[in-house]
Order: C-alpha cells, then structure tokens, then sequence
C-alpha cells in the first residue's frame, strides 16, 4: 500500500532552505545547483560522496550480461557500464522505518 508522493524538485528544495534559513530564494538556489554541481564532479571524478546522517553516493561497474527484450524475446548483450549508487545511512533507515 504505497501512496506515490511528488518529486522533490530544485526550485522546492531551495524554497524550503529559503523558508527554514530566511535567506533570498535566489542566495538558496545558488546554493542547491552550487551542492548538486559539487557532487556531479566528485563521482565523474570516480569519487565517493558520505554525507553524514543521510548516505552514501557511490559508483559501480556493471559487467556486460545477457538480457531479453521482452517486447520480441530476443537475445541482447548489455553492454558493460557505470551506474552511480546510493546506500541509505543507518539513521536514515531507522527513521523512514518508525
């Protein structure tokens, strides 16, 4: 029984810092775009990102593998590739699963 809820969006985050911190929504945004931009860099530098109390951003490679497509059932090889991974600290999890 999962109820979907809204995307938390840029512009929402930054109001929502803006509203908290009482600084100008412009100063917030900076700020968002300024923190997402870091963290970009650090994993396309191969870099992993521990934010504290929150998680862990990590990347990982992916061998190339057999697969299906499920629409006609052919055989694919999928190719091999990084994908960036997130691991939910232990305090994070504790308080999503009160």
């Amino acid at each position: 029984m999962s109820t979907e809820l809204p995307n938390l969006t840029r512009k929402e985050l930054a109001q929502s810092i803006a509203d908290q911190l009482g600084y100008p929504l412009s100063s917030c945004s900076d700020i968002v775009d300024s923190s997402f931009s870091a963290i970009k860099q650090a994993l396309l530098a191969g870099e992993h990102i521990k934010l504290v109390h929150f998680g862990t951003f990590s990347l990982r490679d992916k061998r190339p593998r057999q697969g299906r497509n499920p629409r006609t059932g052919e055989s694919i090889t999928i190719v091999e590739r990084r994908t960036v991974s997130f691991h939910a600290s232990r305090k994070l999890r504790d308080r999503v699963n009160l």
